[in-house]
């Protein structure tokens, strides 16, 4: 339940890895000098771009934007801009060596079955599943486990060129109906259907303008819960900002402007509604969100009288409120009041003062990230370190002990009904691809649903995690994985990943583009910086709006350890991060440029003066602060990526990366650094902007252009840095 509106989500421009193999067997030098000698006599000439007489008045400070006018993504001098700079990006790409192998085994290795934890409803099962190299995942049902699926949805039939995806569904409870959205192009915008699961035929339900919000069924199957904004106007489609969402309930069969309006706040245009139904269908629950504050309230509506009151239960944005299940008028939530790592608590609907809740599940040294209520019991996951664990407990707080997991590595789902006799969950590590296990909870029987199979051996990488001592002395964990039996002989190629905010924790997790990297000789780090939700409420406070830098002094700190160590070197160490990880990423080279030899900066938010003026970047204001603040202003002007770009000074090699239909951190904020970038920048190491189009902030991203980028990000890098020679042995490193 929830939607965080967070400048996150699992995308298509992660962290992809490296490709070593030198031609023709020769070892290249490495680093700064190498690239400079590549550009040398040949330096990229990039586009002219017109620097605009604009000046904006911050507080009594006069600040510089003259690419203001890239913000207007659908001009034609813009578009001719794109078109200019998509033409040096690609002749650079297109003329790297090894690009084509690179592809090849990227190809190879992404061609794997993919599946999600089945939901089971009215006796059926519902799973997507993906056969390899399929632009996007199918949705199967099965009438039983062992019994043979049959599609029931299939996105890659919906659109030529795989830009149309399937971005949420939901069964009701008989098992009879589908509700479904569609996202197209990668925007967050969603039109909802209704499919009729027997005959897999869709009814006439069609609801448009729906965004940051999922369906809740009501327990008689006629119809579901939803919010959505009013329809923009045609030019601010994907640059306006979203305010004023409603919540509404669709009556199945009848047309969208006849939707009754449950509830909205014309007095409050930053609230947004999440509904949900509870299982006993007795209940609406509406939790209110506020942007990306961590904090909610919980509003209910009886459904005996679906035209009575809405309820105010938990008001003021005092905490998190994440509703699990109930028994009756006895309601159960996650929390973090008065709990910084969080805690089960009842709440009586009859008794609903605060000095008759009951605390069910105590605080833990371990941070609680997810809690769910499946046959009877609490499952209820903890991070250790950035690692998962996964503790059951009675409804009345009693231990059942941990749910034993594959190893050490990330685990999700225990998803179900209050009465279901079974969960799934999936498991998942660096080295190991995402499997997908049936739990039986009388038993504790634990087998595996699906299990993928790729060409390679996961017993020839190992994981460990360091700590390091940031810029203030704080302890911070980090992730080094690699080939098993390697030593950093000479320094290895290496990747910094990075996010850092918004109460998110990278955990380990697979990807085929990683792989590939540590294939080639490759080092991945990830360090669990503070503004993440690795430890709990304090360690994102450590990280957000005046205590941002620490994230910054966090990542920085990451990489001198690793130069200091003898793991890398500055001139062959390459930072990465998308979204609030591309700011990261913009912010580190710009405050230390002298130690990266490359970065890739993905859809991030560069301009942190102006982030809150498109769609829903208001919302990160609770994160970050807000510019027409006087004291946050000058707390934002000193990490600003794109205001601190200083001419003269000689950046990292690097590639901007972004699409031209993200509407969640609008393509401006990249076309503007990338400007500003290539303006500034005195050394000979290429400047790029590679902008996928017919894409978004990520999610829904098909799989072939997730290919294509990987490919690109591994062959630039392979290049700026010099490449090295693929290993004849473990040892040989």
């Amino acid at each position: 339940m929830g939607i965080w509106v967070s400048c996150m989500v699992p995308f298509a421009f992660d962290s992809h890895g490296w490709q070593a193999k030198a031609e023709d067997g020769e070892v290249e030098s490495t680093g700064r000098d190498a690239a400079a000698r590549a550009a040398q006599g040949n330096r990229l000439i990039y586009p002219d771009t017109r620097r605009a007489d604009q000046t904006d008045d911050y507080h009594g400070m006069s600040v510089p934007d003259p690419y203001r006018w890239l913000e207007d993504v659908d001009s034609q001098e813009t578009r001719s801009w794109v078109e200019a700079q998509s033409a040096v990006t690609s002749d650079f790409l297109n003329g790297l060596p090894g690009r084509e192998a690179i592809r090849q085994r990227l190809t190879e290795l992404w061609d794997f079955e993919r599946y999600s934890p089945p939901v089971q409803r009215g006796g059926r099962y519902f799973y997507t599943r993906n056969d390899g190299l399929q632009n996007h995942s199918v949705l199967y049902v099965s009438d039983s486990l062992d019994a043979e699926p049959r599609e029931l949805l299939d996105p890659n039939r919906l659109s030529a060129d795989g830009t149309v995806s399937l971005a949420g569904w939901e069964v009701s409870d008989d098992g009879r109906l589908l509700a479904y959205g569609l996202a197209a192009s990668g925007s967050d915008w969603r039109e909802w259907h209704v499919r009729d699961v027997v005959t897999g035929e869709d009814l006439a339900d069609h609801l448009k303008w729906i965004k940051f919000s999922g369906v809740a069924w009501t327990p008689d199957h006629q119809g579901f819960f939803y919010s959505r904004y009013d329809e923009p106007s045609a030019d601010e489609k994907f640059t306006g900002t979203n305010y004023f969402q409603k919540l509404y309930y669709h009556r199945l069969g009848e047309s969208q402007d006849q939707d009754r309006l449950i509830y909205h706040r014309p007095d409050e245009k930053e609230w947004g509604f999440s509904p949900q139904v509870t299982d006993d269908g007795q209940y609406l629950v509406i939790e209110v969100w506020r942007g990306t504050e961590r904090t909610n309230q919980v509003f209910y509506q009886s459904l005996d009288d679906p035209n009575g009151d809405v309820v105010e239960l938990l008001c003021g944005f005092d905490a998190m409120y994440r509703m699990l299940g109930n028994r009756g008028s006895l309601f159960w939530f996650l929390t973090d009041l008065d709990a910084p790592m969080r805690r089960v608590i009842a709440i009586d609907l009859q008794q609903p003062e605060r000095d008759h809740w009951v605390q069910v599940i105590a605080p833990s040294t371990h941070v609680i990230r997810g809690a769910s209520v499946v046959g009877d019991r609490f499952f209820v996951s903890y991070l250790k370190d950035a690692t998962s664990g996964i503790e059951m407990f009675t409804l009345d707080g009693q231990s059942q002990g941990e749910v034993p997991l594959p190893g050490i590595g990330t685990a999700g789902g225990f998803g179900g009904r209050q009465s279901d006799p079974e969960t799934f969950f999936w498991f998942t590590s660096f080295t190991r691809p995402t499997t997908i296990y049936r739990y039986q909870i009388a038993t504790g029987e634990r087998t595996v649903f699906r299990r993928p199979h790729l060409p390679f051996d996961p017993d020839d990488f190992e994981t460990r995690q360091v700590f390091f001592e940031s810029r203030d002395g704080t302890p911070v964990p980090m992730f080094l994985t690699h080939r098993r039996g390697s030593r950093p002989s000479d320094g290895w190629p290496t990747v910094l990943y990075g996010y850092g905010g918004f109460d998110i924790a990278l955990t380990p997790s697979f990807s085929v583009s990683n792989l590939v990297w540590m294939e080639r000789g490759g080092l991945y780090a990830v360090p669990n910086l503070r503004g993440g939700g690795e430890y709990g409420r304090q360690w994102h406070e450590a990280g957000r709006r005046e205590n941002k830098q620490n994230v910054f002094d966090d990542f920085l700190a990451a990489a001198g350890w690793l130069i200091d160590q003898g793991y890398t070197s500055s001139d062959r160490l390459a930072i990465r991060g998308g979204s609030n990880g591309g700011l990261l990423v913009g912010a580190a080279m710009t405050q230390r440029p002298e130690l990266f030899a490359a970065a890739i900066p993905a859809v991030g938010v560069m301009d942190m003066l102006r982030y809150h003026k498109f769609t829903i970047g208001w919302a990160w204001v609770s994160e970050y602060g807000s510019s027409d603040d006087p004291d946050e202003f000058q707390t934002l002007i000193r990490y600003s990526p794109l205001h601190n770009l200083k001419p003269g000074t000689t950046y990292p090699a690097t590639m901007v990366m972004t699409a031209d239909h993200d509407d969640r951190v609008v393509p401006g904020h990249s076309f503007k650094f990338a400007a500003a970038l290539q303006h500034a920048h005195s050394g000979d190491a290429p400047v790029l902007i590679r902008i996928e189009p017919s894409a978004g902030h990520g999610a829904g991203t098909p799989t072939s252009k997730l290919i294509e980028s990987a490919t690109d990000a591994q062959a630039f890098l392979e290049h700026v840095l010099g490449g090295c020679r693929q290993p004849a042995n473990a040892d040989e490193l």
